[in-house]
């Protein structure tokens, strides 16, 4: 693989960086609905790792194709029970478990490929969404949640206290839990959630699974 380029510190999203303080270095990792690459590229050049990406746009993939990393074009919902048991260490989704069809069986999947698996995802519980909704009666228009209702790629929202739940009902442990207000500034979490929930925009989770 020829060296990707590298990844100007400054334009990278701060909730991307936050997720590569959970990746130990010389980790092999993939990256599912990776975009252009961009986290695999910083990973590349901050940890080390050996990274491979999956995504559904032809566009994404061929933009991080041209820098060298290694992505193929692939459905999450449908590709993941394709790739073998434990051949990662840590599998990421990043803001992209509220579109998928199946969001129960690609954690599943996630956590059967990798020793561990990071999420993230955009915090359907935090209070401007709360507030718009009780005195506008319309589907919010976020920073982390840009689509209208009509466009949105966003099929199965989400609140933190849902996906901890989730989590619970699924056997997963929750190693780690980080949530960011709308700038990328890191909130408090307490072991629940709860209080996350209400002042978090999106969340971050290192996840594994007992016995793995």
């Amino acid at each position: 693989m020829s060296r990707p380029r590298r990844v100007n510190g400054h334009s990278i999203r701060v909730d991307l960086k936050w997720i590569a303080e959970m990746i130990e270095a010389d980790s092999r990792v993939l990256d599912v609905g990776c975009g252009d690459g961009m986290l695999l590229d910083y990973l590349y050049h901050t940890r080390n790792v050996d990274g491979r990406g999956i995504e559904l746009s032809m566009a994404g993939v061929s933009n991080a194709v041209s820098h060298g990393l290694s992505v193929i074009q692939g459905d999450a919902d449908t590709d993941l029970k394709d790739y073998p048991t434990g051949a990662f260490d840590y599998v990421i989704l990043s803001q992209t478990l509220q579109a998928m069809r199946e969001p129960r069986r690609v954690l599943d999947h996630m956590l059967r490929i990798g020793r561990r698996g990071v999420v993230s995802f955009p915090n359907f519980g935090h209070w401007t969404i709360r507030v718009g909704l009780a005195l506008r009666g319309r589907m919010p228009v976020t920073r982390t949640l840009a689509n209208h209702w009509y466009d949105t790629p966003n099929i199965h929202l989400c609140t933190i206290k849902d996906f901890v739940a989730l989590c619970d009902e699924l056997g997963i442990t929750i190693e780690k839990g980080l949530s960011l207000d709308g700038e990328g500034r890191l909130q408090a979490f307490d072991g629940r959630g709860a209080l996350a929930n209400l002042l978090g925009a999106q969340a971050l989770f290192l996840l594994s699974r007992p016995g793995r």
